[in-house]
């Protein structure tokens, strides 16, 4: 009994009673409802059980008695209260809100609100039955508080897991004051500065990644479960230079850490960003995670890199304002359709996610496409082109970044170009900004690794990002052009194959180069 109790718990203890008692046993609550149950077989037949528990009740109270039966002709029905719940009862009971169901049992004195277990079986009654009932009532009882427990604390975790999702989505969409004042209920307190790193598990460990995360930093991190990677923990640390005390003198940094102690993990980590720049940091992060996959320490940090959203200008900035206006000035029509900041978030996520954005939203794809197509509505873009996505990525990456971050405008001498192949005329505004000498800086910076090895790269970015056309439009297996492309996020340490991935800065950057190419 106790052997059952603690390997199958209530289920198994029921179907071991239905054994024993050649018939049926279950736990019933007070108004007749059946919560769990087992038959010896699946077609055995017993009397209305919700009846005998009804007919009972007021018998088991006024008699103050801890077992009753109930004699129907074929079948006796054998009924123990079961004793020793919280204040609040058992959640599946049906009792009214604030009902307390173990009354006087701690005193021995029967309880009508609390569940009853009940047998039955055929006369006449084996011997002994009624005593091995009165014997199961204790480690059914203590299953019964157990897997209550059990679901309540799954209750909170998955509360806590949805709000620290919540502060995280906050952060990524710039939204910091209210994201402290949520997180503000929540421990650890957000740091900032901050790194942020991305730790791939294997399976379903990510409980236990986490816990060592927790243990390697002495919980200083904020750990967030990634809603749209199931394998994924997102962790937002305190950064070196933050002024915070390492857990230990000397101790190696958590991201580190976690890569020697979980074996088949991958981590990757993101430069110092301020806190309003998590969604920045993100994806450094994840482009390390990507780099991280080919090295043998399993372990990357990014590389510098700067944000092209720095070195656009005052130009850039007029620009990204007159691109993205019709959207922030959006006043929807009915009071249940998106306004501006919901389609701002929108954009961005999917910008980062593609279709996994419904993930990260949460958000059925039907509402994310009817928003998409009102977002390039307003304005004036194909987001099917990879050059309109580019020239929106950008322009919502130059309004996250504050005004002074951005470089000096320096007077260009380079002629007006027309507007770039694919892309729309609210977008093609972009080509004089991609013109300024700190874009081609920038641009010649991105691509030095691959230059003399760019058709392949070249081939993807002409193909929209999609891996079929690109194995067509180079004459090979689409396994053979992703094995190109895994190649070169090595070379280029970013992602290019899952999302967020560095199509649109390599787009801009192939732009830019072009723009500058001599022309005949």
């Amino acid at each position: 009994m106790h052997r059952l109790a603690r390997t199958g718990g209530t289920a198994e203890l029921l179907r071991w009673l239905a054994g024993r008692a050649e018939g049926w046993a279950g736990i019933v609550g007070p108004d007749g409802t059946v919560l769990h149950a087992a038959a010896r077989t699946a077609g055995a037949m017993v009397p209305d059980v919700a009846g005998l528990v009804a007919e009972s009740a007021s018998a088991l109270a006024e008699r103050g008695v801890q077992a009753y039966s109930v004699d129907t002709g074929e079948h006796t029905a054998l009924l123990f209260p079961l004793s020793g719940f919280p204040q609040g009862g058992f959640p599946q009971s049906g009792l009214p809100q604030g009902t307390s169901p173990h009354g006087g049992f701690p005193q021995g004195v029967g309880d009508p609100a609390a569940p009853v277990l009940a047998v039955v079986t055929p006369r006449p009654v084996a011997a002994g039955l009624a005593t091995l009932l009165a014997d199961v009532v204790l480690p059914l009882s203590l299953c019964l508080q157990a897997e209550t427990l059990e679901r309540k604390r799954r209750r909170v975790d998955l509360a806590e897991s949805r709000g620290r999702e919540a502060v995280l989505h906050l952060l990524m969409t710039g939204q910091l004051s209210i994201a402290q004042q949520v997180a503000g209920a929540l421990r650890p307190r957000l740091p900032d500065p901050v790194r942020v790193c991305v730790v791939e598990c294997s399976g379903d460990d990510r409980d236990e990644v986490a816990r060592v995360c927790v243990d390697a930093d002495g919980g200083r991190s904020w750990i967030v479960r990634c809603p749209v990677y199931a394998r994924h923990l997102i962790l937002v640390m305190p950064a070196e230079d933050a002024g915070e005390k390492a857990p230990e003198p000397g101790a190696a940094p958590t991201d580190e850490t976690v890569a020697a102690r979980v074996g088949d993990c991958v981590v990757g980590v993101s430069e110092p960003v301020p806190l309003a720049d998590t969604a920045t940091g993100y994806r450094q992060a994840f482009h390390a995670l990507a780099v991280a996959r080919e090295l043998p320490s399993r372990h990357a940090r990014f590389g510098v890199s700067p944000d092209p959203a720095l070195v656009v200008g005052p130009a850039g900035r007029r620009w990204a304002d007159e691109l993205l206006n019709p959207l922030l000035t959006h006043v929807p029509r009915r009071a249940q359709d998106p306004g501006s900041q919901e389609l701002l978030a929108t954009a961005t996520s999917w910008l980062a996610f593609s279709s996994h954005a419904t993930d990260h939203l949460k958000v059925h794809r039907n509402t994310l496409a009817a928003r998409l197509r009102l977002i390039g509505e307003l304005l004036g873009l194909d987001l099917h082109r990879l050059a309109d996505q580019s020239a929106l990525d950008l322009a919502l990456r130059v309004r996250a970044t504050p005004a002074p971050a951005c470089t000096p405008e320096v007077p260009s001498s380079a002629p007006p170009f027309p507007y770039a192949s694919g892309t729309s005329q609210a977008a093609g505004g972009l080509d004089a900004i991609l013109c300024r000498p700190a874009v081609r800086d920038w641009a010649d910076q991105q691509l030095a690794p691959v230059l003399g090895a760019e058709e392949t790269l070249r081939t993807w970015l002409r193909c929209e990002g999609r891996l079929g056309p690109t194995a067509a439009g180079l004459g090979i297996s689409v396994p053979g052009a992703r094995k190109r492309l895994t190649r070169l996020e090595t070379v280029l340490q970013r992602s290019l194959l899952r999302p967020p991935s560095a199509r649109y800065d390599l787009w801009l950057a192939w732009r830019s180069r072009d723009l500058a190419a001599p022309r005949h």
